[in-house]
């Protein structure tokens, strides 16, 4: 059987293979489909009639690499046939039968077509080169993705590379001994007080493994992500890991709308265990526990309340460290509740721009509206409340009769007529 020489091929293999962290069989499989199409190349250039090579013509050939040798074939299948009409997939009997006489129709061979050195040529060796290159990175996606996609969702180790307009790039790697790849560290995913010197390490939440055939990382990590928080919170209280204490809900402001206010997340935590506390757990002996989290997130304020399954209770929680005198459940269907304060803690409930209502609101799932207890009018709220759910009840009336108008218009008639006539 004839060979194209391939000088070096086994070191070839070897190198990608290291230089790349992909293994030999994957380099091999890449080469061939190289190879394959740079033989494809070859056999277009070759043709006047490009039109009768389609996208599935070539499916019958295959590459067959010699590592040993340092070389490749190309094979080809071929159906037995009476009469010849296609050379490339078709062989006639005759022709067999001098070989094999037992040969019949219909049965396939596989023949070697190796195209001689020179006639390969340049063009057809470029082509080759092109799809290997092409070919090695769409494996290195593939086996990233693969090695990644049970970890979406935890937190890896992560190590600045380099910059990429506002991202960070960074080096993460699967597990003990497992080679880095790249991941981006987007902008909108990045902490304000971190500080992203080149080879500085950071815990990062992994958000998203990419599919497809896009440029750069594919892997994308967060370090704002409320799933930062629960691991972290999960790492460093061992009632969290046992399942003694659970944590029910996050609220974080990571980026917040406004440079004068810093980062903030409310965590509601609570335990079926009546001798625990979780507030305390998790803040640990003179704040040792939390104070772990708060350094790792560059100083972010964090509030540990308690969960409750009474919302007035938990609202009240949630907006911490502000004094609440009383929760009116104003509408709960629509959720939507007032909450007295004295005058003195108006400032404290709202927090600074706002945030402490919006991150308690966020967390409860309730619109929050504070008050001042003072210069609050609770029948005037009361009437103002029955007006608007009366108003609400009047329209959802309203829209009821008009679809069950529009019904009996599109009703379809039967129509009687007289037998007699």
């Amino acid at each position: 059987m004839s060979m194209v020489s391939l000088p070096g091929l086994k070191d070839l293999i070897e190198n990608i293979s290291r230089e790349r962290n992909l293994p030999r069989v994957a380099v091999q499989s890449a080469l061939k489909e190289a190879l394959l199409k740079g033989y494809e190349r070859y056999r277009r250039a070759q043709s006047f009639d490009k039109k009768q090579f389609d996208e599935e013509y070539f499916q019958n050939f295959d590459v067959e690499l010699d590592a040993e040798e340092e070389g490749f074939r190309v094979l080809a299948t071929k159906t037995i046939v009476e009469e010849v009409s296609n050379p490339d997939h078709q062989i006639s009997l005759r022709e067999v039968q001098e070989v094999a006489e037992e040969a019949q129709l219909g049965s396939e061979v596989v023949l070697d077509v190796t195209p001689e050195q020179k006639e390969f040529g340049r063009m057809a060796a470029m082509q080759t080169k092109q799809v290997l290159s092409q070919k090695l990175r769409d494996q290195q996606r593939q086996m990233i993705q693969e090695e990644f996609q049970d970890l979406e969702g935890t937190v890896l180790q992560a190590r600045v590379l380099r910059f990429e307009r506002q991202s960070a790039i960074m080096a993460v790697s699967s597990g003990f001994n497992q080679p880095e790849v790249e991941a981006e560290l987007p902008k909108r995913e990045q902490l304000p007080n971190d500080n992203y010197r080149a080879n500085a390490t950071f815990k990062v939440y992994l958000k998203k493994v990419c599919q497809g055939q896009q440029r750069g990382p594919q892997l994308i990590v967060s370090r704002s992500d409320a799933g930062l928080v629960v691991y972290l919170f999960a790492n460093e209280v061992p009632e969290i890991e046992d399942e003694v204490v659970r944590i029910v809900a996050v609220a974080r402001e990571a980026n917040p709308p406004s440079r004068y206010v810093g980062p903030r997340t409310k965590i509601a935590v609570d335990t079926l265990e009546r001798d625990v506390d979780p507030v305390g757990a998790c803040i640990g002996a003179r704040g040792s526990r939390i104070q772990v989290v708060v350094n790792e997130l560059r100083g972010e304020k964090i509030d540990v309340i308690r969960w409750s399954p009474d919302p007035a209770t938990y609202i009240a929680n949630a907006l911490s460290p502000a004094r609440v005198d009383e929760v009116r459940l104003m509408d709960p269907e629509s959720r939507q509740t007032h909450v007295l304060v004295a005058e003195d803690q108006l400032s404290l409930a709202i927090g600074k721009e706002g945030q402490n209502v919006r991150l308690a609101a966020r967390l409860t799932g309730w619109k929050i509206d504070i008050k001042d207890r003072a210069k609050y009018d609770q029948a005037a709220e009361d009437a103002k409340f029955a007006a608007a759910a009366a108003q609400y009840q009047a329209q959802q009336a309203e829209l009821e009769a008009e679809e069950l108008e529009e019904e009996d218009e599109f009703e379809p008639q039967m129509e009687v007529t007289d037998a007699s006539a």
